[in-house]
């Protein structure tokens, strides 16, 4: 079916209610996106507002998942910035990028990797998981190619805790599987390294000991790398 008039114009005003609710996210604070601030900047009443989305926590889901959607591309366009054979060079690529978006968008960066709002359940099929997961599959798809293209040393599956083994069989299972339990494990210790660190500088928690966390993270990329196989690069 066709999209009609009417449908471009009602999805035109849903993208204009997101990015006012991201624009006041970012200048005022989580606290002060609600519907009659959003309704207030664009000079509509509040409850028009429920004939585009069913809620306040619809509306954030949309936010979310507009979010991870650009991140998502952004770190696309970061990884043809090499060669489609530099394994080493994507991987850098879109590690500083993940954490460049991070730092220039702290406010945009907390609502998606923060302390989750009341009703983004990761379980629920929508807008904000299925973006979500779009995310997810831009690395996950860089470490796919990466084993495929020169696999690295990985645990046997007896050598991982049976706990921990039971976790990541159900997580492969969630993804289609076709990765060794082993190299899931490599994958999630490598994003929960690199995600961990951007989130403690994103959110001010490296101050204690840091100004500027450039070389520790730095450093995280060149011992991910070891681990990986790869070859660490100064940026130019």
């Amino acid at each position: 079916m066709s999209e009609t008039r009417r449908d471009r114009l009602r999805a035109a005003t849903m993208r204009e209610i997101t990015q006012t609710a991201r624009r006041i996210l970012v200048d005022e604070g989580p606290e002060a996106v609600t519907l009659r601030a959003i309704a207030r900047e664009m000079g509509m009443t509040a409850p028009a507002l429920y004939r585009y989305f069913d809620s306040h926590q619809e509306l954030i889901r949309h936010v979310v998942g507009d979010l991870f959607i650009e991140l998502a591309e952004e770190l696309q366009r970061a990884i043809h910035t090499v060669g489609p054979d530099d394994l080493s060079g994507k991987f850098l690529a879109v590690s500083r990028y993940f954490r460049r978006w991070a730092l220039d968008h702290r406010a945009e960066y907390a609502l998606l990797f923060g302390t989750p709002l009341p009703g983004l359940d990761v379980d629920t099929d929508d807008i904000a998981t299925d973006s979500g997961r779009r995310f997810g599959r831009t690395f996950l798809a860089l470490f796919q190619e990466l084993w495929q293209k020169a696999p690295f040393a990985v645990p046997a599956d007896d050598e991982i805790d049976p706990s921990l083994r039971e976790q990541l069989t159900r997580y492969r299972e969630s993804l289609g599987g076709g990765l060794p339990l082993g190299t899931m494990l490599i994958f999630v210790q490598s994003w929960i390294r690199l995600q961990g660190i951007v989130s403690l500088e994103a959110f001010g928690h490296l101050k204690f000991a840091m100004d500027d966390a450039t070389e520790m993270f730095e450093l995280n990329l060149a011992e991910i790398g070891l681990i990986l196989g790869l070859t660490y690069r100064r940026e130019e």
